[in-house]
């Protein structure tokens, strides 16, 4: 059986073994079954949800039930899994808003911590056994010495250090994808940004920067990661920013200039795709690839989770189609919320996209948010589907696959030679 796990005020985590395990689904509760859930992974955490009674099944009355006085928990999950359920608890009064994290619910099993979650992609190179590594510090005083008036080695510096970001910790490890950011504005207020939020909301995790660099500061980070990094991959768009395309002269600019002195690497451009004129004009100076962020493939709901500015999900759609036809690769990163995304019409919806648009990959993400924000604005359902239970996350991935046969599912963006 599977046993609601609780914790303490002392942040000991324990399992109720009078409470069978629940687990959430969009606003529906259900019970957490052993086909449901694996072992924690390396380099998985718990959080305490604080304000929030567990809930579970009573072993003797079969009746959903609290937990009290404990405070429910969470699984926060390694890159390259997908969580399929969301952890289920009673929101108390005064209960605070859950801070960016992708919450995943946890159950134990004898002594083994479980969570809801499936494995999406195998590749190693995120694993967090790779990063926050002894030589890191030294690593990053070499690269900041020898260009100590570039503004972004400055900020790659602080967010390798600071925030422990794996793509700014590739720049000075020299390998893999390195992310360059490049502008402090975003043309949408998406509810689950990273890098700005209301000051009475969420804090966020990550400072956005406050500059637009110049094309030579970019080229003395890009440059020699594209030229000599394993697997090299330059990225633009990144956590501490705002959406890159705001700056895509620049961008456009700093791609040209990469090109005329090396073939080498795939540079990659994680964007809102919002700006037609721009996605193109990115793509002729020489980006490889795009990687755009989703989290509804419907407009209505696209609107309400990413709060566009002078754009809508139809100006997407035709960035990526004026990618596709330039040659480049185009992935989704798709924000995965189980009993949204699981849903029979949002399911419907991004195989029509996909179809439509030519897409070449679908990256699947855990979406940081507070689940109780998030439904109360992407959860406005059609009273038909308030009491169903959605298909499922795995369930749907499966649809999708058996769909497109050729489409790539993952969670991480590979160099093009890997495509």
């Amino acid at each position: 059986m599977l046993s609601v796990a609780v914790s303490d005020s002392s942040g000991s985590v324990f399992k109720d073994e009078k409470l069978r395990a629940v687990a959430r689904t969009g606003n529906l509760l259900v019970e957490l079954l052993e086909s449901d859930v694996i072992p924690m992974p390396e380099g998985g955490s718990l959080m305490r949800l604080p304000g929030r009674a567990p809930v579970g099944i009573g072993a003797t009355s079969g009746q959903f039930t609290g937990a009290g006085p404990e405070e429910a928990v969470a699984a926060v999950l390694p890159q390259g899994y997908t969580r399929t359920f969301l952890p289920a608890y009673i929101s108390l009064e005064g209960a605070p808003e859950l801070p960016l994290f992708g919450y995943s619910a946890v159950a134990i099993a004898g002594d083994q911590l479980m969570v809801a979650a499936i494995r999406t992609d195998e590749r190693d190179t995120w694993n967090p056994v790779h990063y926050n590594l002894p030589s890191l510090a030294d690593d990053v005083e070499r690269l900041v010495s020898q260009f100590p008036q570039n503004r972004v080695i400055a900020q790659l510096a602080r967010c390798a250090m600071e925030y422990q970001c794996f793509t700014a910790q590739n720049i000075f490890y020299r390998r893999w994808e390195g992310g360059i950011p490049v502008s402090p504005t975003c043309n949408a207020n998406c509810l689950g940004c990273i890098s700005l939020q209301p000051s009475e909301c969420c804090p966020s995790p990550q400072q956005r920067i406050d500059f637009v660099p110049t094309v030579s500061e970019i080229a003395e980070v890009a440059m020699p990661h594209l030229d000599g990094a394993e697997d090299a991959i330059i990225s633009f768009g990144q956590g501490c920013e705002g959406e890159p395309t705001c700056e895509w002269p620049t961008i456009a600019a700093a791609c040209r200039e990469l090109r005329l002195h090396t073939d080498r690497g795939t540079i990659n451009v994680n964007t809102n795709a919002s700006n037609v004129q721009a996605i193109t004009a990115i793509c002729d100076a020489g980006a490889d690839c795009l990687r755009v962020s989703l989290a509804s493939a419907r407009p209505d709901y696209y609107a309400r989770y990413h709060r566009p500015h002078g754009f809508s999900l139809a100006d997407v759609e035709r960035s990526i189609v004026a990618a596709r036809s330039r040659g480049l690769f185009v992935s989704l990163n798709y924000l995965v919320f189980p009993g949204f995304f699981d849903q029979e019409p949002e399911v419907d919806a991004l195989c029509d996209l996909i179809e439509r648009c030519d897409v070449q990959m679908l990256q699947l993400r855990n979406i940081n948010i507070d689940p109780d924000a998030y439904a109360r604005i992407m959860l406005v359902e059609d009273e038909d589907l308030r009491s169903q239970r959605p298909a499922g996350v795995e369930e749907a991935i499966a649809h999708i696959s058996d769909c497109f046969p050729n489409l790539s599912i993952g969670n991480f963006t590979l160099p093009i030679k890997a495509m």
